[in-house]
């Protein structure tokens, strides 16, 4: 019998959907203008990303709640409307508490009204469920976005400055690689993450791929009758069996052909033998 399928929470399956399925930097490729322009250190991508996060939660919670308010012929001015409303709150209190990050990040924190990954969910998710699940879209899809803008802030704030969320960590001989630095570095970082993570995925599939192929082959662990001659498990020599079995097959009708001419000739010498007798009864 077959296994029962797992069911998957809808929350972990949201996290999980956002921060490796598709994330939306090294997965869809959305809100480029950012993740390029802001990732010189890993402290900028964090705070992006986190603004973010809070702005995707807020809005996508909101719009579900509104979603059967909201006329659909007007949705897109709508959805602009309360995503601005959430990121004028989150850019006072980011220059009320964290003036210095409010600097660094400067015009991209209204950007983010425009964002693509914000009006995305908006669209495609929050506009069409219920709202806890589009705020834990939100979240997911939110620390994705944190998660790969904190790596490439990482990785060019090592190799251009030596550091990561401004410590010190490499040696006294390093010497800066400047270029990481610059916008030519996001494009490198950006593109070296998203092949590394392609290269993971890709092994995963080939091994899913197996696993499903052993699986779809019914294998019963019962290698004396089981049909799939190309099963790495496979210990009994499938071709002498039937090689045997067809040899077995062959030479009993043979033998059943052999029995059934004896016992014609035995009819048949009966039958000559009794013409014989009534001959000679005749003649005499």
């Amino acid at each position: 019998m077959m296994k029962q399928e797992k069911k998957i929470n809808p929350i972990t399956e949201r996290l999980y959907n956002g921060i490796i399925k598709e994330n939306p930097t090294l997965v869809l490729m959305l809100g480029m203008c950012p993740t390029l322009a802001v990732t010189t250190s890993a402290k900028n991508g964090l705070g992006m990303g986190l603004t973010t996060t809070a702005v995707l939660m807020l809005s996508n919670l909101m719009i579900s709640l509104l979603r059967n308010i909201i006329p659909k012929r007007v949705r897109i001015p709508a959805f602009i409307v309360i995503i601005a409303s959430f990121v004028t709150v989150v850019q006072l209190l980011l220059e009320a508490y964290l003036s210095p990050l409010n600097d660094a990040l400067g015009m991209y924190i209204p950007l983010i009204v425009v964002n693509c990954i914000i009006l995305g969910r908006a669209e495609s998710y929050a506009y069409s469920n219920p709202p806890i699940p589009s705020l834990f879209d939100g979240l997911g899809m939110g620390l994705g976005f944190s998660v790969a803008l904190t790596c490439i802030g990482g990785v060019r704030e090592l190799l251009g400055a030596g550091s990561i969320f401004e410590y010190s960590i490499m040696p006294a001989g390093f010497v800066p690689i400047n270029i990481f630095v610059l916008a030519p570095g996001a494009f490198f970082v950006l593109a070296g993450l998203t092949a590394f993570q392609n290269f993971l995925k890709a092994s995963r599939a080939k091994v899913s791929e197996e696993e499903a192929k052993l699986i779809g082959s019914g294998c019963s662990e019962d290698c004396m009758n089981c049909g799939e001659k190309g099963c790495s498990k496979r210990f009994y020599d499938t071709d002498a069996a039937e090689e045997k079995q067809q040899r077995t097959m062959t030479v009993k009708p043979e033998k059943k052909v052999e029995q059934e001419i004896e016992d014609l000739d035995e009819v048949g010498a009966e039958q000559a033998k009794a013409s014989e007798d009534k001959e000679k009864e005749d003649a005499e």
